[in-house]
């Protein structure tokens, strides 16, 4: 016998669950980081309020892409202020009634006033493994101090720079010849995966939440073209990390012949040697091969510029050639 259903309460047919919607998202960016992040967003089914990102600095080598192009090619509105935390963007940002909002590479703090919006919580990626190596530059600086892996971490936002409860953070292995360049785009990669994996968690309210410990953190501040210089009473090993950590498209690891002249080192191999009572800075010419002699062992040239001139392996030999036993400064 085939039963009939009633209009009202129809039998066998299941009510089905209301659509989540799309949680309202405002987003602080820069750099390609920040373009991995909005893509994550995206891909993930978030509502892209509006970006704000910076303005890009007139000396600055740009050589990475444009979150502002970015946002006008996916018509979201983007802002570029030279201070975000001021009454008028944080009644701006207000009006927009984000439920959750994210930070990926953007350059300057967020204040408590914008921190305390999103309903959902505010959120950093950040490219170290916290709570090692708070604060700017990570990637050059774990070169600079020669670590053997770094990471990703996305953690909650508290007006403590990368001081908040860690979400989620994945490792990458630094590689013997890595530079900030491939380095930053192995992190630029593993921050996807990362986001692949957080963002859903997130929009279910079921993301971990851990606490850094402040007794094994770290804290490194800006770069500065200055802190480029080579001091060749170092071992070479630490020479070579300096030049890795700031070779293009960075602003570069330099010294200067005995004449004054500026001699940029963009890539450099440090050898072992026996102990020796050569002064750290002098030119060695072997087998048509340029090197110098670093506090111990040396490092052998392979590209550098003089005079805006680049010099390979070959011009390099015929430069120096005369000037073997010189000593940089």
């Amino acid at each position: 016998m085939r039963l009939r259903s009633s209009k009202k309460n129809p039998i066998g047919l299941l009510k089905p669950l209301p659509r989540r919607r799309p949680m309202r998202t405002v987003v602080f960016a820069y750099h390609d980081v920040g373009i991995v992040g909005l893509e994550s967003l995206k891909r993930e089914g978030f509502e892209i309020l509006a970006v704000f990102s910076h303005q890009d600095a007139p000396q600055e080598k740009i050589w990475f892409g444009s979150v502002t192009n970015w946002a006008k090619t996916h018509r979201v509105e983007a802002f570029c202020p030279g201070n975000v935390n001021t009454p008028y963007w944080v009644k701006r940002i207000a009006a927009m009634k984000a439920q959750i909002l994210f930070s990926f590479y953007y350059r300057s703090l967020l204040g408590k006033e914008i921190l305390s919006l999103p309903t959902s919580g505010a959120y950093n990626l950040h490219g170290s493994l916290l709570p090692a190596y708070r604060g700017r530059s990570p990637v050059n600086w774990v070169l600079v101090n020669g670590e053997t892996r770094t990471g990703v971490t996305l953690h909650h936002m508290v007006e403590k720079a990368d001081a908040g409860d860690i979400v989620s953070q994945m490792e990458v292995p630094i590689e013997f010849e890595d530079t900030a360049f491939t380095l930053y785009r192995k992190l630029c990669t593993k921050a996807g995966e990362l986001l692949h994996e957080t963002l859903p968690l997130l929009k279910r309210g079921v993301a971990p939440r851990i606490p850094q410990d402040p007794g094994v953190a770290s804290y490194f501040g800006r770069r500065r073209p200055e802190d480029g210089r080579i001091d060749w009473r170092w071992p070479a090993m630490r020479i070579y990390n300096l030049i890795r950590a700031v070779t293009d498209p960075y602003p570069g690891a330099f010294t200067y012949l005995p004449e004054g002249e500026k001699l940029w080192i963009w890539w450099a191999k440090p050898e072992e040697t026996p102990p020796s009572v050569i002064a750290p800075g002098t030119v060695e010419i072997e087998d048509e091969k340029v090197y110098v002699r670093a506090g111990s062992g040396r490092l052998r040239l392979l590209d550098v510029e003089i005079a805006h001139q680049r010099m390979g392996e070959q011009s390099l030999f015929q430069y120096f050639r005369p000037r073997k036993g010189r000593v940089l400064e």
